[in-house]
């Protein structure tokens, strides 16, 4: 009977194992002699591919007087290339069934396209072109400079709300060039000179700086090919790659501000200092906004909204980046309550995360949605290639891919007090109340 009982055991754990090596990603990673780190994960289950171009650079690599360059050149770089007519990056990429996009963040600028897995060597052909030949000339710049202008306008200026990271990080940060995000300042991106946009571009945009991670329907043999043959021959940038060694200054008191927007109904935004993103304290701190407000079952959303009902909407997401960054939360008031009793009501779960343990089956349920949001990120071949940019770029590691969940399985119920007790206080915060403008202002 104990026999039988192991062995019913040993085949429940093989068959654990083997749905855990099922579920590994796999993935081949080298690099190019110029410097280009490529890392290719071959998945033939349906004919599509993601071609994803990841630069390690973004508005923190910006020097005041000259901030928004990186977001600039997530635009310019569709301008076109020697090869490549003014206009035409979309049109090829439409026409061959393919799908197209980039962001810009604090840290890094990312470039994808989505191509039926016949056209890869097309869409290794578009990036080539403008890693190696970009056009950067006066039309591209003054055509770039009016887009970004009316895309702050539209995103920032104009949106109801939508100055709340600009101005939450300008207050939290003094000496680290968080202090801007990555739109910039248009007055800048103004006063720039061609020059200094070409000397931008020749120390961040090249092969040692970039990552190419290429995900889908594939052959990893004759895709080391076609990326030798696209990208072997581009030369390897010769500037010194410039990189902020900036520390902020602990905060030692609370910064508080009052913002008047284009607004119905006022706002409070509390950000709190937080380690860098990779640290055992950043993981603690993203599953406790978990815990706080992913879903209409946590704890903010029962208590505030739906319970007392002081609130619309409740939000805590942590804005984890390379350099320590801010564990944010986002409170919308309902009709009739002020934002001092919604402040209140904020700090009280957040006191109580301070002083109670969160229970064994609160902690199993926040343990599940971790795991599925984790496996969620991994679903399509677009998100499996970001994530292995990501992984290798900020933590030296591509295949954190497949392990980085072991690092918030670790987390325990004693590390979520903790990390409430150790950074969400008043003096290690920004607190700001968005407030209707004045109706003479409007």
């Amino acid at each position: 009977m104990k026999i039988k009982l192991i062995g019913i055991i040993l085949i429940f754990l093989s068959a654990g194992l083997l749905r855990a090596q099922e579920g590994r990603i796999k993935f081949t990673e080298y690099d190019l002699p110029n410097g280009l780190h490529v890392i290719l994960h071959q998945d033939n289950s349906t004919p599509i591919v993601a071609v994803t171009i990841l630069y390690h650079v973004g508005s923190k690599n910006e020097v005041t007087g000259r901030t928004g360059f990186a977001h600039f050149f997530e635009h310019l770089m569709f301008e076109g290339s020697d090869n490549i007519p003014r206009g035409d990056y979309d049109k090829i990429t439409l026409s061959a069934g393919g799908t197209l996009n980039a962001n810009t963040s604090q840290d890094r600028t990312f470039y994808y396209e989505l191509f039926p897995s016949n056209q890869l060597e097309l869409g290794l052909w578009l990036e080539s072109e403008r890693l190696l030949h970009l056009r950067i000339d006066s039309v591209g710049v003054e055509t770039q400079r009016a887009v970004v202008k009316e895309e702050r306008k539209q995103s920032y200026d104009n949106r109801p709300y939508g100055s709340i990271i600009e101005k939450t990080m300008s207050n939290a940060y003094k000496e680290h060039p968080y202090r801007w995000t990555p739109i910039g300042n248009p007055e800048d991106i103004n006063r720039a000179t061609l020059q200094e946009f070409m000397d931008f571009h020749g120390m961040y945009y090249v092969p040692n700086n970039a990552t190419l991670s290429i995900s889908g329907d594939l052959d990893i043999e004759s895709t080391k090919k076609l990326i030798e043959k696209y990208f072997g021959e581009i030369p390897r940038g010769t500037k010194p790659i410039l990189k902020p060694n900036v520390v902020e200054p602990a905060k030692t008191a609370e910064v508080r501000d009052s913002v008047y927007d284009n607004i119905q109904l006022p706002a409070v935004i509390m950000a709190y200092h937080m380690p860098a993103q990779g640290t055992d304290d950043a993981y603690a701190l993203s599953m406790l906004t978990t815990l706080l407000s992913d879903g209409e079952s946590s704890r903010l959303s029962k208590s505030i909204v739906d319970k007392q009902q002081k609130a619309l909407q409740v939000a805590a997401f942590p804005f984890a980046l390379e350099d320590p960054g801010l564990f944010l939360i986002f409170g919308l008031v309902n009709m009739g309550v002020t934002l001092p009793d919604l402040e209140a009501a904020i700090e009280a779960e957040i006191d109580r995360v301070k002083t109670e343990e969160v229970s064994d089956l609160e902690f199993k349920k926040l343990q599940n949605k971790v795991e599925s949001d984790f496996v969620t990120g991994n679903s399509t071949m677009a998100g499996i290639a970001e994530n292995l940019a990501n992984y290798h770029v900020y933590f030296g590691n591509a295949n954190l891919i497949n392990t980085e969940i072991e690092r918030y399985l670790k987390v325990t119920p004693a590390d979520l007090k903790r990390v409430a007790n150790k950074y969400l206080n008043k003096e290690n915060r920004v607190v700001l109340y968005y407030l209707p403008k004045p109706t003479a202002q409007n």
